[in-house]
């Protein structure tokens, strides 16, 4: 089937089917947990942080059944002002980022993006994984940035906060886009994701690869196919991943593997299987971090372990505390990634003595930035040579 004509218009709907409503799937208490549905992450869609009015179930006693219509994904194509964000946080090698979409359709229930959506008056439950939007002209905005006077090139990071190769993606192209300025322009880039989409795009890496100008990583949360659905349910599968690794080690992209989030009781037993099986299929660098819960993430993930893990819930939870100094999630700098104590301790160490024994470094791989041509702006004359 076709795609749709695309639009610069913010706003414009591609998939007019309505979302069943929010209240419809709210929790009502500890003693009924809400039922997972299909294909989604999180269980619920309770009101963002900064709206005035908050939704929730209420039984009125009559437990009638109700069927709710197909929770489907809409998704807005809209047009940005900016597409490179800056930080300057010492916990990560990057100080600037592209995220072409809002909102990731994989639907990871442990997703520390989640807050963002309630930035645009959205849940961030269920209307995280179903309400997304494209920025169409990411990659025009792209070759103004970089075509700026005093530009000067550092790596970009890519699926930093949503994933680039979430399924929409296969119809949007919007990474692809901005890929093909970066393959123009000779910018390095990191990408980071849970799609084996990214094999679509070796034509591109593979040449900046060898130029030095592009590194992929992988994460892979657990080799348990049962576990991935549940709580990334449409990412690609542990093993459509690991075979995304081989490919991109065959085509001589330096490829790192990413076991995180690691969650107490949850994948922490894989640790050493994962790296295992990673480093079989070609990984030189390896990372991890401990899962993190802030703002509405904290309810949303009890709530799923409710739902999937009641008989762990208290444990998984009390684990946490441990390693986040008696809270669910600690922001400061330093902790925040692995946190602290004996538990965390020993997850460190486990993981370093694994990633040891494999031959993986935890050294980054530097690409280059000396090759870097910025682009020719609207206004200049082209170049003669």
């Amino acid at each position: 089937m076709p795609a749709p004509p695309r639009t610069s218009v913010a706003g414009d709907v591609a998939n007019a089917v309505p979302v069943a409503p929010a209240s419809a799937r709210a929790p009502t208490g500890d003693d009924a947990p809400t039922l997972p549905q299909r294909g989604r992450g999180a269980l619920s869609n309770a009101s963002g942080r900064f709206e005035k009015e908050t939704r929730c179930d209420a039984n009125d006693g009559w437990d009638l059944p109700e069927d709710l219509p197909t929770l489907r994904t809409q998704l807005t194509r809209e047009s940005a002002k900016t597409i490179v964000t800056r930080n300057d946080s010492p916990d990560i090698s990057f100080d600037r980022s592209i995220n072409p979409y809002r909102g990731c359709e994989h639907g990871c229930v442990y997703c520390f993006a989640r807050p963002t959506h309630a930035y645009l008056g959205l849940s961030p439950g269920l209307d995280f994984e179903t309400r997304l939007f494209a920025k169409t002209n990411a990659a025009s905005l792209l070759e103004r940035e970089l075509s700026a006077p005093g530009y000067a090139a550092k790596t970009i990071a890519i699926g930093t906060n949503t994933d680039p190769y979430q399924p929409i993606e296969r119809r949007e192209r919007v990474m692809r886009e901005v890929l093909e300025v970066l393959a123009r322009t000779n910018h390095p880039v990191a990408i980071v994701t849970k799609s084996a989409l990214v094999l679509r795009d070796l034509d591109l890496l593979a040449p900046m690869a060898k130029k030095g100008l592009a590194k992929v990583a992988l994460s892979v949360t657990t080799l348990d196919p049962v576990l991935a659905r549940k709580m990334e349910p449409r990412a690609s599968s542990p093993e459509r991943r690991l075979d995304a690794i081989r490919q991109l080690a065959e085509a001589n992209v330096p490829t790192a593997v990413m076991v995180a989030p690691i969650i107490p009781a949850i994948n922490d037993a894989e640790i050493e299987a994962i790296l295992a099986r990673a480093q079989a299929m070609g990984v030189r660098d390896a990372g991890y971090a401990l899962l993190r819960l802030p703002l509405e993430v904290r309810e949303l993930f009890a709530e799923w372990l409710r739902a999937h893990y009641p008989g762990k819930l208290k444990h998984v939870l009390s684990l946490l505390r441990s390693a986040r100094e008696g809270k669910l999630y600690d922001s400061r700098f330093g902790a925040r990634m692995t946190g602290s104590g004996p538990y965390a301790w020993m997850i460190g160490r486990r993981f370093e003595a694994a990633a040891a024994r494999l031959g993986l470094g935890r050294s980054r791989v530097p690409l280059r930035c000396d090759l870097f041509r910025p682009p020719a702006r609207h206004s200049e004359q082209l170049c003669l040579l």
